[in-house]
């Protein structure tokens, strides 16, 4: 929590007026037994009506006194927890945006999910409850032995000798319980995962009658789960019943030397009922300071696993360099990338240039590192080994929008959000006019798409549910093109087109992106034989490199798979 302390900036005067109108209710309580003292001894005691009235009254005033303090606590408490939080989650937000994809891959998708919510949650809850709990319940606790203290020493010593008993308790189950909390939290993201890759992947789960064994696996996890959480409860629970234990053994000793010193006058009825309502404020203090340890622990362990992601920093650094122009083209020298945790490099010694305007074409089997290799252009990944140039710069010293502005990418899987088709054109470029977002709809082959569902005001549920994925393929196309990129990438986004349509897009594109350096990876030679280069990728590396005529009279591996997908089009199309 002291890590991300920072994030109170702003809310100082919440943070210190709610603890402090906190206190002040506990000290109008702490007034409360002497008021009844008072009333016992010298209103009901010697039947004075008018005494009695008049310390009723004084009772409702500091009662009514002490709503208006917790009222107000309560407001500066939950601003200042709920702006602190706001700031925290907006911050984490904006942190794991600049993440590259290898700390992405490393972290997980679900694990960033929970701490944007669940951990973030507790953390609120944490701080509410410490503003308005932390010094309050401590200083009641203390504030009523210093007043049983005033009221008579001796029996004042037994809530000497069982309040430090009570902290020994409380703050030995809280140790016992941060790390167990920390490991509940730890299985809870297993489960989250484990639930987002089923919801994520039910159509596969239900094609192979899956589903019972996802449901045990599911269900083991849960268990796992289920059994740290009650181990953690178990714990927990010991709080309250050892703390009444104590609270009610003294109380039962305090009762009986109260009651032998009033048999002795030593001390009056309204004295021992005024130190019975102190052990009585101790333990209902007690009991909130235990919850509030417990709350504490969860928010510590959440606060934990946020600040470890705000810890990740990226492996990345960038320039400051604009990419105005192209120039001397894209150029790959010895380049090599092996994941994070991988065995082996996905690519190896990859070297090749592509010139201004130039059609680049990749081509390989499934796993040959294709989307590998293009992902290092717009710097989702670091090169491992060798050097990548753009416009005769290495593609580090670019700023990491000077670089990404310049590239407009398609990948493989068509993600669309909710919202209008407009909407979604604009994520491409904010300033574009309906006639521009048209002009790349038209050469996406996407014009019917438009036309059929009603104008760029057509509604697009999330993920595009509402379309066909051919649909989805060209208007994430048009998406790219709306942003008149420098260097367009197409990662085998024609996958759902028919062959007609996507030989229509390929010339379409070539026609209207002549000064665009242009990608286009793909498994079907068709779709890149008309490039101006072709990079062959065999198991990570550049088998050949060249036109599709040079390939087929140099590379066997080339020629195999075009003259197995044309025979296999011949077919289909008699």
């Amino acid at each position: 929590m002291k890590k991300l302390a920072k994030f109170l900036k702003g809310y100082i005067p919440e943070t210190i007026l709610g603890p402090l109108f906190k206190l002040l209710e506990a000290s109008l309580e702490l007034i409360v037994p002497l008021v009844i003292a008072g009333l016992i001894d010298n209103g009901i005691g010697k039947s004075d009506k008018p005494y009695i009235i008049k310390m009723c009254l004084l009772l409702v005033l500091l009662g009514a006194v002490g709503l208006a303090f917790s009222v107000t606590a309560q407001y500066f408490a939950a601003k200042a927890s709920c702006g602190f939080v706001s700031k925290m989650r907006y911050s984490l937000f904006e942190h794991i945006q600049t993440l590259s994809y290898t700390e992405l891959d490393t972290i997980g998708t679900s694990t960033l999910i929970t701490r944007m919510t669940n951990d973030s949650n507790q953390v609120q809850t944490g701080l509410n409850l410490t503003l308005r709990l932390l010094l309050r319940s401590p200083f009641v606790v203390f504030g009523a032995m210093i007043m049983a203290f005033t009221i008579d020493v001796k029996s004042a010593l037994t809530f000497a000798v069982v309040i430090p008993l009570l902290c020994v308790v409380v703050f030995g189950i809280m140790l016992a319980s941060i790390p167990l909390y920390k490991k509940v939290q730890s299985r809870l993201d297993g489960v989250l995962g484990k639930t987002r890759e089923n919801l994520h992947g039910v159509r596969v789960i239900r094609a192979f009658c899956q589903e019972d064994e996802q449901i045990e696996e599911f269900e083991r996890r849960n268990e796992a789960l289920t059994d740290m959480q009650k181990f953690v409860g178990k714990i927990s629970a010991l709080m309250n019943p050892i703390t009444y234990i104590l609270i009610n053994v003294a109380t039962l000793v305090l009762i009986y030397t109260g009651a032998v010193q009033v048999k002795h006058g030593s001390l009056t009825q309204g004295e021992v009922v005024a130190l019975y309502n102190y052990m009585a404020q101790i333990l209902v203090e007690l009991v909130k300071m235990a919850n509030l340890i417990i709350s504490i622990t969860k928010a510590l362990a959440s606060a934990g696993r946020i600040q470890s992601v705000f810890e990740t920093s990226s492996t990345m650094t960038y320039g400051d360099a604009e990419l105005s122009d192209l120039g001397d083209g894209i150029v790959f020298d010895g380049v090599s990338l092996r994941y994070s945790g991988a065995a082996e490099a996905s690519v190896q010694n990859i070297s090749f240039t592509a010139k201004k305007g130039e059609t680049i074409g990749i081509i390989g089997g499934t796993g040959s590192g294709k989307s590998s290799l293009i992902n290092l252009i717009p710097r989702f990944y670091d090169a491992t080994e060798g050097k990548i140039l753009i416009g005769g710069k290495r593609i580090s010293e670019y700023s990491k929008d000077g670089l990404r502005e310049a590239i407009g990418i398609v990948p493989q899987k068509a993600v669309l959000f909710s919202g209008t088709i407009r909407e979604n054109m604009l994520w491409g470029n904010g300033n574009a006019t309906d006639e521009e977002i048209m002009r790349a709809i038209e050469i996406a082959q996407g014009a019917s798409i438009v036309a059929d569902k009603g104008g760029l005001d057509a509604h697009i549920e999330q993920g595009g549910k509402n379309l066909s994925g051919g649909q989805r393929q060209r208007l994430t196309i048009a998406r790219a093109l709306v942003k008149k990129p420098k260097i367009l990438i197409l990662d085998d986004s024609a996958s759902a087109l028919d062959y007609a349509t996507d030989a229509t897009l390929r010339s379409s594109i070539a026609k209207n992106t002549e000064d665009t350096t242009v990608f286009i990876v793909s498994q079907r030679a068709s779709s890149i034989m008309h490039a101006d280069k072709i990079i062959l990728l065999d198991d990570g590396e550049a088998a050949a490199i060249g036109t599709h005529e040079e390939l087929l009279a140099t590379s066997d591996i080339y020629r195999e798979i075009y003259e197995t997908q044309f025979g296999r089009e011949e077919d289909e199309n008699e």
